[in-house]
């Protein structure tokens, strides 16, 4: 093994770049089966963010079939997915510009299916014995209201939109009987999201294309039924955590519920974002799904007769877009270590292959980081979990006796999870000398019910101290530098950095990316689906305002005393760009080191190239001045107030 320099944490120099990472990367997803044709999406920093629909034949043959300038990505939820439909080799999606749907036939340009105006639809869904699109839509039509969500018909002869379903405020997962004549839904209302109270729904098709009948047969009070799916002969197949982990059931001809396999594990993800599938039919005996268990996830086969679980020998451990066709299984999939891919697998044989990469970067083992799973004490003598990247460069070793800054990364939503995915943006931390430690803080998914819960009412508290834990366990253990200690976010997880930074000194900086510093703003002015969300995460409001200005950072910045980086969308719904104006002010009133970089044309989250580099090295630049290194490489530098 070749001699490693001895160079400061921070400043070895790394083969990861900003610009390798943002021209070489994809994001994939929506795998589906067409037949034999396999689909996928893939989201483009190069090409400004667009995401585009591509197919590969049997034969093969790789080829994008939605051309410019159409980006199949719609804004119901504001967070999208479900944006597209295959059936036949006529292909129906959404166009971003839009909203509209849109139809294309094999070898002909698009068309727009519905008319212009302010809807917006996800998951379409073939009805082929009444000639139309069954879908979700979210109509903005009326003025000074929020927008009404239902269950929508789609002529496709006319392209008209008609309600089927409507009087709650939110449904996800409208899905067809094999013989078409019964329609099963999930649907929840205000103040729940679709991770607390949802009900799994069925209804009737009657002669006029109508729903009629409707029964709730599963959910209510303290249950989340979510991702339903009928087999081949005709059940009803779905996930609930009534038992406080989200296992699969079945609905049976007599009406009863049916547990398939009681495990503490999860078979299921919160529909943050619609489209999603974890399972899927290869028989009526044998389905293909995936789980999370401690952090990681598996994927398995499931005999609904025996009701046996066999894992499956594949080496990922994050999965999810699950597709059967025959005996195979199409899903998206990667590792620590290996970047995510399309991955098409024979059930019978269990060989499997790679049809499409993230990135086709070769990049050294000697430069990779391996995440270590990690579990903390934290408040309340209760036990938090977390990933951790330590520092790892084959080049080079940091001084003897000096420890390495470590990033404490807080995820959003707040209901979401981290797993050990190949993420080159981590890589690029720990391939410079920083320690990296990915934070599935109370509330988290993957952990059951009741941790989920933990945050309930306590957002702010729960989720601020495990990052703080976390940071002092790995100082504590000798593994990250207690001196320099940053925590960084996006969204949710840009609140809970900025609640650190202001309500605890644990950190000496930090960055946020389109955080929420103003609790009763968000409750006022973000969109529909996280309306009430609040509710559930702080309390009532205006009722309990005062909690809401007692957790916000922004009422408290004299308890602020490091320096912070705000990154903003300036086209952001779901958190407006004043949340990070009004802090970026107050901070640099005070007299402390802040920046701010704005991106013209994004959205919640950054998806073009030159954004995504310009937001990296950003934050990279900004810890080099805080904490006193000096980068390896050339790094265009950020307008640091106050430095």
């Amino acid at each position: 093994m070749a001699k490693q320099t001895v160079t400061p944490y921070g400043s070895w120099k790394s083969p990861i770049t900003s610009d390798l990472i943002v021209s070489e990367s994809i994001g994939l997803g929506g795998v589906i089966y067409d037949s034999q044709d396999i689909y996928w999406l893939e989201g483009r920093p190069s090409e400004e963010g667009r995401y585009v629909l591509v197919r590969r034949t049997p034969q093969g043959t790789v080829e994008d079939v939605t051309p410019q300038p159409y980006n199949v990505r719609t804004r119901v939820h504001e967070y999208g997915g479900g944006a597209f439909l295959v059936a036949e080799g006529t292909i129906y999606f959404v166009h971003f510009d839009d909203q509209r749907l849109y139809r294309k036939f094999p070898y002909a340009d698009p068309e727009p299916l519905t008319p212009e105006g302010k809807r917006s639809y996800a998951e379409p869904l073939l009805d082929s014995w009444r000639d139309r699109l069954i879908c979700i839509c979210e109509d903005n039509e009326t003025i000074d209201a929020e927008p009404r969500n239902y269950i929508a018909s789609i002529d496709l002869n006319t392209g008209k939109a008609a309600p089927l379903v409507s009087g709650c405020d939110f449904y996800v997962s409208p899905r067809l009987s094999p013989d078409g004549k019964t329609l099963a839904w999930v649907q929840w209302n205000h103040p729940n999201m679709p991770w607390d109270d949802t009900e799994l729904c069925i209804g009737t098709i009657d002669d006029e294309g109508m729903i009629r009948d409707i029964q709730v047969v599963a959910g209510g009070k303290e249950e989340a039924v979510c991702h339903p799916l009928w087999s081949p002969d005709g059940q009803l197949y779905f996930v609930s955590d009534r038992t406080n982990w989200w296992n699969l059931y079945r609905l049976t001809s007599e009406g009863e519920i049916e547990s398939l396999f009681e495990m503490e594990a999860e078979f299921a993800f919160p529909h943050w974002v619609f489209g999603l599938s974890l399972y899927d039919f290869v028989s009526p005996e044998q389905i293909v799904c995936t789980y999370t268990q401690n952090g990681q996830w598996y994927l398995a086969t499931l005999n609904t007769k025996a009701k046996t679980l066999k894992p499956l020998d594949v080496p990922y451990t994050d999965i999810g877009s699950i597709h059967t066709e025959a005996n195979e299984v199409v899903f998206v999939a990667g590792s620590a270590t290996e970047p995510t891919s399309v991955v098409e697998m024979n059930i019978e044989t269990g060989k499997s292959r790679v049809l499409k990469k993230a990135t086709n970067l070769d990049i050294d083992p000697g430069y990779l980081s391996v995440p270590e799973p990690i579990a903390f004490p934290t408040t309340g003598e209760k036990t938090a979990y977390a990933w951790f990247y330590p520092p790892q460069n084959k080049d080079y070793r940091g001084p003897d006796g000096e420890l390495p800054p470590l990033i404490v990364k807080s995820h959003g939503g707040p209901t979401a999870a981290t797993s050990p995915r190949f993420n080159l943006k981590i890589q690029y931390w720990t391939s410079r000398g920083f320690g990296f430690v990915d934070v599935n803080y109370g509330g988290s998914t993957g952990y059951g019910r009741e941790y989920r819960q933990r945050l309930r009412k306590n957002w702010g508290i729960v989720d601020v101290d495990d990052c703080v834990n976390a940071a002092k366990y790995l100082a504590q253990t000798g593994k990250a530098d207690g001196n320099r200690l940053a925590i960084t976010g996006g969204s949710a997880g840009g609140y809970t950095t900025l609640a650190a930074l202001t309500f605890r000194d644990t950190f000496q900086a930090g960055a946020s990316h389109y955080g929420v510093s103003d609790l009763e703003a968000l409750a006022q002015e973000t969109h529909k689906f996280e309306s009430r969300y609040l509710d559930q995460l702080v309390g009532q409001y205006p009722d309990e305002k005062e909690i809401y200005h007692a957790r916000s950072p922004i009422y408290h910045t004299e308890k602020l005393s490091c320096p912070v980086i705000f990154f903003q969308g300036l086209e952001d719904k779901v958190v407006p760009p004043n949340q990070a104006e009004k802090m970026v002010e107050v901070i640099k009133q005070k007299g402390l080191s802040t920046a701010y970089v704005p991106f013209k044309g994004e959205q919640h989250g950054f998806r073009r190239a030159e954004n995504i580099k310009r937001a990296l090295d950003g934050e990279f630049y900004f810890y080099s001045c805080v904490f006193g290194f000096t980068p390896a490489e050339d790094i265009e530098p950020v307008e640091i107030m106050n430095l």
